[in-house]
């Protein structure tokens, strides 16, 4: 830190310590304890209960009771998303769900998972396909996407189990259900949802790895169930272009 950035901070404690939480919850990939806060930064266990109530009340935070840890809220998504447009993730995937949309007259989209819901960052759409729920910025519930369970898949249990329990889950499904259905995901590579999201449209998703192999999004397409093109097809088209993205982003080899 340099001398003019301390003396700043030395004025504005409060800021300064907000921003140190915001920092360390995105540098970790997984909610973590209000004791961990206070002790990594090595700020007053009062300060830290205080300044994350207030991050709470206005969304910067997000308190998961079960797990008694605190992760990013919507409003720090929100204030991401706008970077976000400008990732290379999104300018690289632009052409790949572009191709994708007008392969299967419908649409192919790119998203990451923001806290328990997926939040949608690109969408690419033919000329004639239906207008559907994602469009860049829209939010869904994780479980209830095709691109959120095969992110899903490739997280530890402890995340899918902060993740299960602040999102609806289709028709109410047990953590031990929700945990197989990710197992066989993860195993075959890809997911798919019928008509859970919009009604006669099916949807196949294949994650995006970072360069540690850890999902960074996910790129999906979603079609009608009378669309011409061979399933087989559409889902080998979406798993190589996810590979593509995945290497000339992160240079992930799979």
């Amino acid at each position: 830190m340099s001398e003019h950035t301390r003396r700043h901070s030395s004025r504005v404690p409060a800021a300064t310590n907000v921003l140190r939480i915001l920092t360390l919850l995105t540098s970790i990939d997984v909610p973590v304890s209000a004791a961990r806060i206070y002790t990594e930064l090595e700020l007053p266990r009062s300060t830290v209960y205080h300044l994350l109530t207030v991050m709470e009340d206005a969304g910067y935070v997000v308190r998961l009771p079960e797990e008694k840890t605190y992760g990013l809220g919507v409003a720090a998504y929100a204030m991401a998303s706008a970077y976000t447009t400008q990732q290379p993730l999104v300018r690289v995937g632009a052409r790949h769900a572009k191709f994708l949309a007008e392969l299967i007259g419908g649409s192919a989209h790119i998203s990451k998972l923001s806290g328990s819901d997926v939040l949608y960052i690109l969408e690419e759409r033919s000329k004639n396909a239906a207008s559907l729920l994602f469009d860049a910025g829209v939010r869904i519930p994780a479980f209830i996407t095709a691109s959120g369970m095969a992110m899903l898949s490739l997280r530890s249990e402890q995340q899918v189990k902060a993740t299960y329990s602040t999102s609806p889950v289709p028709n109410q499904m047990s953590f031990r259900d929700i945990m197989e259905q990710l197992a066989i995901i993860r195993e075959r590579g890809w997911a798919e949802e019928n008509e859970r999201i919009d009604r006669a449209h099916r949807s196949f998703s294949a994650p995006i790895l970072d360069h540690l192999g850890q999902p960074a999004a996910a790129l999906a397409v979603s079609f009608h169930i009378d669309c011409p093109v061979d399933p087989r097809e559409i889902l080998g088209e979406v798993r190589t272009r996810a590979e593509l993205i995945s290497h000339t982003v992160f240079g992930h080899e799979h």
